[in-house]
């Protein structure tokens, strides 16, 4: 279960201060699917980093299967972004001069998998995204929704406990949006648990809860 308590982000540009988020209560149980929606500059995507344990709070905390993440090093706070988590960014932030294979292998390169079993696994998981004739083809070779495929499979390659999707169909078609949202469906009937963050209410629509989000603070 993930959960926050009172989170607050506050960045300071020049002399002023911005609220990303403004004490934020928040629970997720083991294994939802939760889409958190609001328009640009609401806090979802600052919401999602702290989550994810790539940014840290002002103040509050964020709890990740009851441990307070603010008590963590930066080695554990690793640990659980390569073992607990896996994202899937709007940018889709491939690697351009590695295949599709190869991107998908890169987290478990950096967990310490061998290459042949890295590399059988990173093909294993583009054929179930619907990839199995891409798996050779660069970034460049691929459709924005292939793109975004490939980042799913990659964030699928240490197999996390959460998938974490910050705007995933931002770049893409509304045809392929949807596709990409019935992958994530499925994922969550595996048993994994799944947050992501939309400006559309028709993604928001695929989660099983949605919550609002304005000026920092999450409504309802």
């Amino acid at each position: 279960m993930i959960h926050t308590e009172n989170l607050t982000k506050v960045y300071r540009m020049g002399d002023a201060e911005v609220h990303a988020l403004r004490d934020v209560n928040l629970e997720i149980k083991d294994g939802e699917f939760i889409a958190i929606k609001g328009p640009s500059g609401s806090g979802k995507s600052t919401l999602l980093n702290m989550i994810g344990c790539l940014d840290t709070p002002t103040s509050g905390s964020v709890f990740i299967d009851n441990t307070d993440t603010a008590t963590l090093n930066e080695n554990e706070l690793a640990e659980i972004r390569r073992e607990k988590i896996g994202f899937i960014f709007q940018q889709f932030n491939l690697v351009h001069t590695l295949n599709a294979v190869e991107n998908v292998a890169l987290p478990m390169f950096f967990a310490g998998v061998r290459r042949d079993t890295r590399l059988k696994r990173a093909e294993e998981l583009l054929v179930n995204v619907g990839l199995g004739d891409r798996v050779h083809h660069k970034p460049s070779e691929l459709s924005g929704g292939q793109q975004q495929r490939v980042a799913i499979a990659r964030a699928l390659s240490n197999d996390p406990e959460v998938v974490i999707g910050d705007e995933p169909t931002g770049n893409v078609d509304t045809e392929t949006g949807n596709a990409i949202m019935d992958i994530l469906e499925g994922l969550n009937k595996e048993g994994r648990t799944i947050i992501v963050v939309t400006h559309d209410p028709e993604i928001a629509a695929h989660a099983g809860r949605t919550k609002r989000m304005r000026d920092g603070m999450v409504l309802d």
